[in-house]
Formats: structure tokens, sequence, C-alpha cells
């Protein structure tokens, strides 16, 4: 098993194919306390980068995988910065549109006591993803919201071969509707996070939710934040579930985006669900010391950087991680781009 392991075969144009908002992201962190009404806060800390649907694809595209994405962007700024950062994490855009007088999509992130709060302003996307995607390129695998309803182009390329992983939104309203479960099946992958399990299943503990969601998607993950993730294979049987890590958390801003990226690559290479699931807790938790979601993302070098110092450490905490040993490449990668605090200033790698 090598890390070039998901490229071996003849492959279709692309491996990952992504279709999504992208928003910029103005992070803040070391906040003591979320903001009340009529008063300031100040943040010690301040980073900006390409969200939403952009955390998936930069995270893919940092473990080498070729990922494509559709999306709506803005002929403003925003859209200008969000685009560049893109093109120079090597992510296609080959089937993202510009559109004049459109707004492009931004959310404000303030991270406190290591988790973090969202204000958003969003204007629906001028198009639909099936008007980008007719017909979706070749790729090995697909990731969508389960909640989208435009999706006629996740049918076609499932038909196509495609593996289709998907996740959810947050339901503003809590309601959890049932609708979403069925719309699930014929899914081979869900990647909610806890709340979400329990939410649409009603069940209070996140194996028994996972146990329901499995009954329609063969593999279901369920995220837990810094507490790690539990995974369950319906076809085989297999359950993992995975601690968090112990790491000096900065900013949790896409890391389940981080987390899933992880997760498709183990599954491309055909590793072990335990495998797969340690990999992606592991990334996400070298996210979380970063600003961001899409520049906090890990690459090789920083995944090989973490194992090379910790590698000596308790068996029994490292014991899951061990097939890394096999897995990393030589030394030699360099870090990746992080997060800058200024619009417009390019990150250097």
């Amino acid at each position: 098993m090598t890390w070039e392991a998901c490229r071996d075969g003849e492959a279709p144009s692309v491996d990952v194919l992504l279709y999504g908002t992208v928003f910029l992201d103005i992070i803040m962190t070391g906040l003591s306390h979320p903001p009340a009404a009529g008063t300031e806060v100040w943040a010690s800390g301040l980073g900006s980068s390409p969200g939403g649907i952009a955390n998936l694809a930069v995270a893919l595209s940092r473990l080498d995988l070729r990922t494509a994405l559709a999306a709506a962007f803005g002929e403003d700024a925003y859209g200008d910065f969000c685009w560049d950062v893109l093109v120079n994490e090597r992510v296609d855009l080959a089937h993202s549109r510009r559109f004049y007088g459109w707004h492009s999509p931004l959310t404000v992130s303030m991270a406190v006591a290591r988790d973090r709060s969202m204000v958003t302003h969003e204007h629906p996307a001028p198009v639909t993803a099936d008007e980008m995607l007719t017909p979706p390129p070749r790729a090995r695998a697909c990731f969508v919201d389960a909640g989208l309803e435009s999706d006629e182009w996740v049918r076609t390329a499932k038909k196509n071969g495609s593996l289709v992983f998907a996740d959810i939104g947050w339901d503003p309203t809590r309601r959890w509707g049932q609708a979403l479960l069925r719309k699930l099946e014929g899914y081979d992958f869900f990647l909610p996070n806890a709340v979400e399990a329990r939410g649409y299943t009603g069940c209070d503990d996140v194996p028994a939710a996972a146990a329901k969601l499995a009954e329609r998607v063969p593999v279901v993950v369920v995220t837990r934040g810094g507490h790690g993730a539990y995974a369950l294979d319906a076809g085989t049987g297999d359950e993992v579930e995975v601690d968090g890590l112990n790491v000096a958390a900065l900013d949790p801003t896409g890391a389940g985006d981080v987390f899933s990226a992880g997760f498709v690559l183990g599954t491309l290479a055909d590793w072990p669900l335990a495998d797969r699931v340690h990999f992606a807790n592991l990334c996400a938790a070298l996210s979380v010391q970063h600003f961001g979601g899409s520049q906090s993302a890990p690459g090789w070098g920083d995944i090989a950087a973490w194992w090379r110092h910790v590698s000596q450490r308790d068996e029994q905490y490292l014991g899951g991680y061990r097939f890394l040993d096999e897995l990393l490449p030589q030394p030699g990668f360099a870090p990746v781009g992080r997060a800058s605090a200024t619009i417009g200033l390019r990150c250097t790698r």
C-alpha cells in the first residue's frame, strides 16, 4: 500500500468532481467570548481564504487527487481572490463560471473555545449544478450536498461509474426533514456530523444513528469534532471508532471538509476502513492548528512531519496510525500555503 495507489489503472479525466458554493471566509481567532448585542470583541488572529466547497477542493488537491470544481464566482474582488487561490492550488475550474453583478458569498467565522460561530451572506447562484455539469466529466468519485434539489448530474456520474460521497449542510430550522433520508438511497458514502446524524434519525447516540443511516447508505461515517469519528460499513459489518488527537486547536473552520478529503483518498486507494478513518481524523486534526478551512488543509509534507515527530510515542495511542510507516513519501515535500490575513496577499508554497 503506497500513497500513489489511488492512481493505479486507467483513471477517468479527474479523480473527484465537486459542485457547491465557494464563500470568501474571513476568520477571526483568539476571541475570549462571542460578541453580545451592543458590544465589541477584539480578535487576536485574522485569516482569509476560500471557504465552503473550496475547503474540500483544496484539501483533495493537496493530497494529490485530481480535483474538478463546478461553482459560481462573482466578478468582484472576492471572486477574483477565491478563483486565484483555487487555481494556485491546482483545482480544475473548467466547469466553473463567473457572473457579472452577482455578489460573491461571504462568511465571517469567529473561533471561540475550540468551536466556531459564523455569519453568512449569500444570494442563490445564477445557474444550477445541472446547467454547469451537463454532461459531467468522468470522475472516479463525486462529492455532493445531499440536500441539493438539482442533482441529475449526480445520477449521470453514478451511471458512468463514479462513487458518490455525500454530506449535508446545516439545517437552520432544526426540523431535520425525513425527505433527506430517502434521497440518500443510491449514494455510496454518507459523512454527516454527530448533530446531523442524531437529528435526522432521532437517535440519541452516534452508533445507533449510524446504524439507521446505514439502512440506506452502505458506508456511514459520523464526525464528532475534536472527539474523533465513528464509521460503519453495512456490507461488511465493520465498525471503527477513532478518538480525537490532542492538538493545539486554533480554528476548526472546515475541519469536517478536510476529514472528508482524507476519507475519499483512502477509499480511492482501497485502504481498510480503519486506516481511512484514522487518516481522515489526522488530516482534520492537523487542519485545526491553522486559519481557515481550505488553506489549513495539510499536504503530504505536513503529514510526514507529524508522523516523524510522534511515531516514537505511546503505542496504545498511536497504534492505529502505524500504517503511515508504509504510506508516507520520502522527505522533501514542501510545506503548503497558509491563509493570509489580507485579501489579495498571495500565499507562497
